[in-house]
């Protein structure tokens, strides 16, 4: 048996992988998939691939060009899901503010640096046309502790999934003021180069796995009814969430690559253009 380490949130993006484990499926072709929610995200996911505690991460698009081209010696293998990450941009709920215009120059909360949280505050305030060098942060680590910082005072706001956030503005907790959409397919597939020089075939299989139960998510019976119990979401937001997602079984083009890196570089997230060797590998 090949024991094979694999991190990725604890959302509902990630439930098919959670469904091939249960099932046996990696285990029927020699794979001890090995899983580990990571709720504090991309950043600390990043930083597994680096120090060689995870082989493989399902892992935001933005993130992870980000930390290769910054010297990661991981690799993308495959796009996860195609379709757009919906950011909902979020406030304490007896925040003053408003309206996504009235944080401007007020401070966001991360979970760390590197991570979706915090390279998305720099797409949005592009997209608002404000200052991005007046971009202030608090890192909160994870979704409660940004429960924590927005309800204190210590950050004014937060963006995170608009659904898997979504329980927190229904209790009134949080208030959602906008959504900002990322602008490329949201999470891939990342292994760390040395482990896949050494298993191309493990990965290879993996991969086939996976998307064969991707292809047919969508289809399998009851599996709204199933998403809203496990992640506790109301089950008219599942249904609009399945229907918004689109799952890929395809490699990351080079001109989404592109596309990627220069509204990075534009925004002085990465300080040079990786080429597209450096950043996807054929499986």
């Amino acid at each position: 048996m090949k024991t094979v380490k694999i991190v990725g949130v604890p959302e509902h993006f990630n439930l098919p992988w959670h469904m091939c484990i249960d099932n046996g499926e990696f285990e029927q072709v020699g794979i001890d998939l090995q899983w580990t929610d990571i709720p504090e995200g991309t950043g600390k996911m990043c930083q597994m691939l680096r120090d060689g505690e995870t082989d493989i991460a399902v892992i935001l698009t933005e993130g992870i060009i980000k930390d290769i081209v910054g010297g990661n010696p991981s690799s993308i293998v495959q796009v996860y899901v195609e379709s757009p990450l919906i950011w909902g941009i979020h406030v304490g709920a007896n925040s003053k503010y408003q309206t996504l215009a009235d944080l401007e120059n007020t401070k966001v909360a991360i979970s760390r640096y590197g991570s979706g949280s915090h390279l998305m505050a720099y797409i949005n305030a592009q997209n608002q046309n404000w200052n991005t060098n007046n971009l202030q942060f608090e890192i909160v680590n994870t979704i409660e502790g940004a429960v924590e910082a927005l309800t204190n005072g210590t950050a004014d706001y937060f963006m995170w999934e608009r659904f898997m956030t979504k329980p927190l503005v229904d209790k009134g907790i949080f208030r959602r003021v906008a959504d900002c959409p990322t602008p490329w397919p949201c999470f891939v597939i990342a292994v760390r180069n040395e482990f896949l020089e050494q298993n191309k075939q493990t990965i290879s299989l993996i991969l086939e796995i996976i998307n064969n139960t991707t292809i047919e998510f969508k289809d399998i019976p009851s599996i709204d009814k199933t998403l809203s119990l496990k992640y506790d979401q109301q089950l008219e937001d599942i249904r609009a969430w399945i229907s918004a997602t689109k799952w890929s079984q395809k490699p990351l083009e080079e001109k989404m690559l592109n596309k990627i890196q220069k509204q990075l570089f534009e925004l002085k997230i990465i300080d040079k253009i990786g080429t597209l060797s450096e950043i996807i590998k054929a499986v």
